[in-house]
């Protein structure tokens, strides 16, 4: 093991040993292995031959060290050397062991007792070599979790072996009360074992000492990292809280709260973790906020007091330095600005703040910030969407009220000519009643935003025939030609029916009053066709094509252009489509076409 270790590739082992090295170490893991069979014992040792061939692999040790270490630079030497004592150690004591036993023919208990404690001994050695070499060093590794619960768990047997003693000694010298004292005492001891290591100041403070002691760096950074990220990432609304949990984790802080800039520049407490918590505000503009945004430095705020020129005599605000137990201010920086800040509290066990620690709450800093700055740029995205939802109703109502605006002015302007007419009469009440219960159906939808739409089988020429009532006072007065009654879908009745109204009410506007309007109602194949053929101006493919269905284009001067965009969208949701064909001069033919509603073309087919 030692030559296969420090043997460089291309050099040759000192005379020509390569075989004999073989042949010695075949010999000593037969050895071994017939003594961890049980067929070795001192018995064995008895005869001559056992006792020299131990001899000769004594001596021959002691030399391959020996040439081992003289084939080394003075560099290598220095990885080397205890290894090579302890490793010769033990072939000196084996030499002196069986020249013992060869020279009196017999093996001495107690110098073959003690053979086990030297071997021992010489681990410290063989350990402290291997740190030094890097050819010793291995891909396995102890983590450090499992460690630090090994380390809790042998020294909670030191620590009960030696309650257990105190116990037997009690016991022993307690004379009539030996057992209580000795019950009374070990209860008492378990007792504050477990109060010891249920104490999150015990727990970081052995996890300091073992980072410390036994690991080149102080965190394990792949378990850091996961443990980080899975806090961020857990669901729920207050990340502000898991940030600083996160933050304060990485440092045993036991609390601590979050700033965060605000649009106007200044930074608000948003969240607190374990901490009563202030609601003091700092101005963006600030010494404390220039500081951490120009040196992106974490701030040690005892060490701001006791060495003021290693922050350029940076004056804390009067509310940071009187923060109960405050340790460390930690920038979170996102984009080289100033994000917000995070303020901790003193650990639970002291740590001392080197490139390491700092190097590390740095990026978690950054990657923190980013955590809130997606939360709060899907917040801002939820409310312009809230808003664009609001706007776009808000258009559609606005147009409803135009329309209606525009059969009420109408109606108002026949009422000196036929106001003694009955049937004008009874059309005018009809129609103010009408637009009534539209307006009323609009303030509902303005009221209750989550008010949901409810289709239902409708039967479509009673829709049509509604729609058309609406524009009976206009010329030219639509007609309905109903090619196939009883034919119904499965929609929203006040939407289709103000979708169909639309594009009516275009119609009318768009023919002169000698033109003819013509709504014809028939089945096509499975699916329900309402052609709506007007005799008006037409309009040519170019703007069908460009500006038709565009939102907010319009032709006519007091038109918004969203009438057809809402009748398109929404036919477009029931599974439908809008057709239009047209020509200048010619007149114009919107076709709707709606699936029919299922169970009547379930009805249809089982009766063909």
């Amino acid at each position: 093991v030692l030559l296969g270790d420090y043997h460089k590739p291309g050099s040759r082992l000192p005379f020509g040993l390569r075989p004999v090295l073989f042949v010695a170490a075949v010999c000593y893991l037969l050895a071994l292995v017939a003594a961890f069979a049980g067929h070795w014992d001192l018995a064995l040792l008895d005869s001559v031959l056992p006792v020299t061939a131990r001899v000769a692999q004594a001596v021959g040790g002691m030399l391959l060290v020996e040439q081992a270490y003289r084939n080394k630079t003075a560099q290598e030497r220095w990885a080397i050397k205890f290894v090579c004592l302890a490793i010769g150690g033990m072939f000196a004591y084996d030499f002196y062991l069986y020249s013992h036993a060869m020279l009196f023919r017999e093996v001495d208990p107690d110098i073959w007792a003690a053979r086990g404690v030297v071997n021992a001994l010489t681990v410290p050695l063989i350990a402290l070599s291997m740190t030094r070499a890097k050819s010793w060093s291995s891909p396995l590794a102890v983590s450090r979790r499992a460690m630090f619960h090994s380390a809790a768990l042998f020294g909670s047997a030191i620590y009960l072996l030696a309650m257990g003693s105190a116990g037997y000694y009690l016991r022993y010298f307690g004379g009539n009360w030996g057992t209580v004292m000795q019950v009374t005492f070990l209860f008492g001891a378990l007792l504050l074992l477990a109060g010891i290591l249920f104490s999150g100041t015990f727990r970081a403070w052995l996890k300091v000492f073992i980072s410390k002691h036994f690991y080149s760096y102080g965190y394990d950074y792949r378990e850091e990292w996961m443990r980080f990220t899975r806090t961020l990432s857990e669901g729920g609304d207050n990340l502000g809280e898991r940030a600083i949990q996160a933050v304060a984790a990485l440092v045993e802080s036991p609390g601590g709260q979050l700033w965060q800039r605000r649009e106007s520049g200044a930074f608000e407490p948003v969240a607190a973790w374990q901490v009563p918590g202030i609601d003091t505000v700092e101005p963006g503009d600030s010494a404390l906020c220039r500081f951490l945004e120009r040196t992106q430095w974490v701030i040690d705020l005892g060490e701001v007091v006791t060495e003021p020129e290693k922050y350029d005599g940076l004056e804390l605000p009067q509310w940071l330095r009187e923060y109960p137990r405050g340790w460390l201010v930690v920038p979170l920086m996102m984009d080289s600005r100033l994000f917000g800040f995070v303020v901790l509290q003193t650990a639970r066990s002291p740590i001392k703040l080197n490139w390491e620690v700092i190097d590390l709450l740095d990026i978690a800093g950054s990657q923190a910030a980013s955590y809130l700055a997606q939360q709060e740029a899907a917040n801002a995205l939820m409310v312009a969407r809230q808003f664009e939802s609001f706007n776009r109703m808000s258009t559609f109502v606005v147009h409803d009220l135009k329309n209606l605006v525009s059969q009420l002015s109408l109606m108002n302007a026949n009422a000196e000519k036929h106001k003694h007419n009955p049937e004008f009469q009874a059309d005018m009440l009809e129609t103010v009643s009408l637009s009534v219960q539209k307006m009323k159906l609009m303030l509902q939808k303005l009221s209750r935003t989550d008010l949901q739409e409810k289709p239902a089988p409708l039967a479509v020429d009673a829709v049509v025939r509604q729609a058309m009532a609406q524009k009976a006072a206009f010329v030219p007065r639509p007609q309905l030609e109903v090619v196939d009654a009883g034919l119904r879908v499965l929609a929203d009745r006040e939407r289709l029916e103000r979708v169909l109204g639309h594009l009516i009410q275009n119609a009318i506007e768009a023919t002169p009053k000698d033109g003819s309007v013509t709504i014809r109602l028939a089945r096509a194949g499975e699916a329900v066709q309402i052609e709506i053929v007007d005799t008006g101006e037409g309009m040519s493919e170019e703007f069908i094509r460009e500006r038709l269905f565009k939102p907010f284009e319009s032709t006519k001067s007091a038109g918004m252009g969203i009438g057809v965009f809402e009748s398109r969208e929404y036919i477009n949701e029931l599974g439908g489509r809008l057709e239009v064909s047209s020509r200048p001069s010619s007149g114009t033919t919107f076709n709707v076409i709606l699936p029919l509603y299922r169970q009547d073309a379930l009805l249809v087919e089982r009766a063909a």
